[in-house]
């Protein structure tokens, strides 16, 4: 089985590709979707951030407080990394185990859906490096509406990732998602037929 890696920096619109792969019928493996499964009261990954960041972190009903959590790492690098050593070993044993099942179950080809491909050294795992790019005013318009922040919490965000130039360097093919909707679907389009014909 062939697996592409998908990344991205925030804003850029990885996850609505991710969303068109998986209506073209490819399968998807999803690391914020493991991320968010593993964080659930009691498991896992959530026990690591509770012995991280102490209780301070839990709402009233004892589930993880993901504002309180994004107001500890987002400002602070050394507690980013912290927080993405403590987990990422959990995430890419699950991430092993779909890879599994899927290549037993016959698939020709599966998606990694991972932001932090690169910077997590996954990539090295993944046959192909797809990655999704656009203007920084763009990447900032984005992450203040759909995050509800203002534009200096919102480029502390892009500053806590990789530079986009600096993914490019591991990216074996750039998808461009400056522009709308109906330019997307045309360049992911122009990538499956790049990669193979896999949205015929």
């Amino acid at each position: 089985m062939r697996l592409i890696g998908l990344t991205g920096s925030i804003g850029t619109g990885k996850s609505t590709v991710s969303k068109m792969l998986s209506e073209r019928g490819i399968e998807v493996i999803d690391a914020d979707a493991i991320s968010r499964r593993i964080s659930e009261v009691g498991n896992e990954g959530y026990n690591k951030i509770v012995e991280l960041f102490g209780k301070g972190v839990l709402g009233d009903d004892k589930s993880l407080d993901r504002k309180k959590i994004g107001s500890i790492v987002f400002s602070n690098r050394a507690e980013l990394k912290r927080l993405n050593d403590a987990m990422h070993p959990i995430i890419v044993r699950e991430i092993e185990k779909r890879v599994k099942e899927l290549d037993m179950d016959g698939h020709d080809i599966a998606v990694l859906d991972a932001p932090l491909l690169i910077e997590t050294g996954l990539n090295e795992s993944v046959d192909f490096v797809l990655l999704i790019v656009c203007s920084e005013e763009i990447q900032l318009d984005r992450i203040q509406k759909r995050d509800g922040l203002d534009r200096k919490q919102a480029e502390g965000r892009i500053r806590n990732q990789m530079e986009q130039d600096a993914k490019r360097e591991y990216a074996d093919y750039v998808i461009d998602n400056s522009k709308d909707i109906h330019s997307l679907e045309d360049e992911v389009e122009k990538f499956l037929e790049y990669y193979g014909g896999f949205g015929s």
